[in-house]
């Protein structure tokens, strides 16, 4: 992948945009200290409406909120701070910033969601969601265009076609209605959306409003900061948003290029690729790395690149940096100056019709105000310990300020933000809560697609060699798997890596149809602590691709059979 100022793992493309925040200090406690709320649990018996009327209209008078309780009988009573507008305040209408809200009402917070662009972040808008509509087409597309494919299965179809702008139409409609879930997700349940770009102020209180309009202040007992990211685009490179774009203007499909680059090949990269070739362009790949898609496990980029790369009309040059990329202009082509990643060195000189920049994604947090709570930045990113909560120059938590998402870069994933969002919520309601990072599953998009959650193999074996245990492997093919060979689609591996002594799963990579939802079963006995022999005999309905995982549990060797696995 080309240079990029993000976190360790390839990331999905995901942020909001609002750059808000802030918060006053007054009054602050740590997460150990008691709740400054007490709660009284008052019960009724479903028969005396009367009595729980009465109550609430009491508990309001008193400036109290009502939350409600596990039975529709009972009723929860939380005494009003007077001192905050807020119980928490959200900067950033993201999903993880969304994760997060929903969780805080549930818990009976009084919460508000601060976005100076529009609800969903980058997600939503410009990434996870219209990239899937995408990639629904060009699936289709693939195939209805393999002849060889639909002829095995008895099918025969006229020559596929497809509408370039009802393509994109799909894409923008897609983003539209999830917004709007979205959006009136969080209004039926209170949350307050206050619309505006903000700025910490202290810990506790933000200031926020659009360009050229008045600024308002809010103040709430916590704070999260959730605004996500941006593409990344290296120095260099000149973006016109035409012929030389990022993702943003990608999803939008205006049009499709007969040859395009893509730097970078990443997930991102990667996706869109698929996307491309299906719909008829040329591509190369510009990588800095000296492999193709570098964050992968090694074995599955290589079936990756037989499967994903070689059969289609992609090219690749690994090892070199795009140095200067020039959009096209006065009936000239896109020039990307090529430079050997090591010595810097003059490769070559490329002309293409586009190029797609797809070198990761760099935080958004500038405008925030952290210079007004002593927060220094590593690379944009927002420091946070295991718990989310912000930490100043020193090293010292900032009592009540916290960061999730792509701004903290932990693990630049949407649905990794929203874990972390509902995290955040746990420990300022006083339940200890630390999410297992190394359990949060991905996917990429492609088709077939591919899926990972923990460690690939050499960072297993890195991590062996320090703590001293040893790692065996397990793998299975999909060409062994019923459904699979039902559908003709059985080109894919999954890959297993384990400690034999204890059973404990590091990490599995899937490749193959349906790999995103395959993962799952394994991300969840990770973030459990399920070991093999708690899951080995776990009933899989047959013929179902879930029998793929299955027959990784049970071809894993571990206690007192890992030697004979020898």
């Amino acid at each position: 992948m080309e240079a990029v100022a993000v976190a360790p793992r390839v990331p999905v493309a995901i942020s909001q945009r609002s750059a808000v925040a802030g918060a006053s200090s007054q009054r602050a406690r740590s997460l150990a200290a008691p709740q400054q709320q007490r709660w009284r649990r008052l019960s009724s018996s479903s028969s005396s409406v009367a009595g729980a009327s009465l109550v609430k209209s009491v508990a309001q008078a008193r400036g109290a909120r009502i939350a409600k309780a596990s039975s529709s009988s009972r009723l929860v009573v939380e005494a009003k701070d007077e001192s905050f507008d807020y119980d928490l305040i959200i900067i950033g209408a993201g999903v993880g910033g969304h994760g997060a809200a929903l969780h805080a009402v549930e818990q009976g917070l009084k919460t508000a969601i601060i976005e100076g662009d529009v609800v969903g972040g980058t997600c939503v808008n410009r990434g996870c969601v219209p990239s899937k509509a995408l990639l629904a087409v060009s699936g289709r597309m693939r195939e209805l265009k393999d002849e060889h494919h639909l002829k095995s299965l008895g099918i025969q179809v006229a020559a596929a076609q497809y509408d370039r702008q009802a393509v994109a139409d799909h894409a923008n409609n897609l983003a539209a209605r999830i917004r709007g879930n979205l959006t009136n997700s969080m209004k039926a349940i209170g949350v307050d959306i206050l619309d505006g770009f903000g700025t910490l102020v202290t810990p506790q209180k933000v200031k926020y409003g659009k360009p050229g309009a008045a600024e308002k202040t809010v103040t709430a007992k916590d704070v999260i900061i959730a605004t996500g990211s941006t593409p990344f685009v290296p120095p260099g490179i000149e973006v016109d948003g035409k012929t030389v774009f990022t993702s943003d203007e990608a999803l939008k499909l205006e049009w499709i290029p007969d040859w395009i680059a893509i730097v970078g090949s990443g997930y991102i990269g990667l996706e869109f690729s698929d996307v491309y070739t299906a719909l008829g362009a040329e591509v190369t790949f510009v990588e800095a790395l000296d492999i193709i898609m570098p964050g992968f496990d090694p074995e599955i980029g290589k079936l990756a690149q037989r499967v994903l790369i070689t059969p289609r009309a992609i090219d690749y040059h690994t090892g070199v940096l795009a140095k200067k990329i020039t959009p096209a202009r006065d009936g000239k082509p896109v020039q990307i100056e090529l430079v050997d990643t090591k010595t810097r060195e003059y490769k070559e000189t490329l002309e293409v019709d586009a190029a797609l920049i797809a070198t990761g994604r760099a935080p958004f947090t500038k405008g925030l105000g952290l210079e007004n709570v002593n927060v220094t930045t590593n690379r944009g990113f927002v420091p946070v310990n295991e718990t989310m909560q912000v930490l100043d120059s020193d090293g010292n938590v900032i009592p009540h300020l916290f960061c999730i998402g792509d701004a903290n870069g932990k693990l630049m994933l949407a649905h990794a933000a929203s874990a972390q969002g509902i995290s955040v919520v746990e420990n300022i309601k006083g339940h200890s809560n630390v999410l297992n990072h190394l359990s949060v599953p991905a996917a990429c998009f492609t088709h077939p697609e591919i899926s990972m959650v923990g460690l690939t193999e050499p960072q297993a074996r890195d991590r062996a060699a320090v703590e001293g245990f040893e790692v065996s492997v397990a793998k299975t093919s999909f060409k062994a798997n019923s459904k699979a060979l039902a559908e003709n689609e059985a080109d894919g591996m999954a890959k297993m890596i384990y400690r034999p002594d204890t059973g404990e799963i590091l990490g599995v990579h899937i490749l193959g149809l349906h790999a995103a939802d395959l993962i799952h079963e394994v991300s969840n006995a990770m973030a459990t602590g399920q070991t093999l022999n708690d899951i080995k005999f776990a009933v899989h309905a047959h013929p179902t691709l879930s029998e793929v995982i299955d027959e990784l549990y049970k071809s894993a060797k571990y206690g007192e059979h890992a030697n004979a696995h020898a």
